[in-house]
């Protein structure tokens, strides 16, 4: 299966002006380093990532979680969650607001645990 690296580029591009994203703000709400932020949208270091940070990516673009790796198997990416119906519960609004704050965390203990994967790699005799 090839990996079309540079569709991935495209759409976090293109996505990230539709939410008027920079691209600190994006490392920031998905926990994924600036520089690997900035080598995707460039798209001229292709190379396999951890699917954790292509799902980090996907939700901090308010996207669904298997998104970007849709995109990169040259699929249909799926829809976004549908959103639960607002009722006259005060309670529904801060439930989601927790849920997003708890895959943002999901997606900052993925990126820091790839991170301390490769760096105990590199200190291996």
């Amino acid at each position: 299966m090839k990996e079309d690296w540079s569709a991935v580029a495209e759409a976090l591009n293109s996505r990230t002006v539709e939410l008027a994203l920079k691209q600190k703000e994006l490392a920031e709400k998905s926990g994924v380093s600036l520089a690997i932020v900035r080598e995707m949208q460039q798209g001229r270091i292709q190379r396999r990532r951890n699917p954790r940070t292509l799902e980090a990516l996907s939700i901090a673009l308010d996207w669904h979680p298997q998104h970007l790796i849709a995109v990169l198997q040259g699929q249909i990416p799926p829809n976004a969650d549908p959103q639960t119906p607002q009722d006259d519960n005060p309670l529904v609004p801060l439930l989601n607001t927790i849920i997003r704050e708890i895959r943002g965390l999901r997606a900052q203990v993925g990126a820091l645990s790839s991170r301390l994967d490769e760096e105990s790699k590199k200190r291996e005799p």
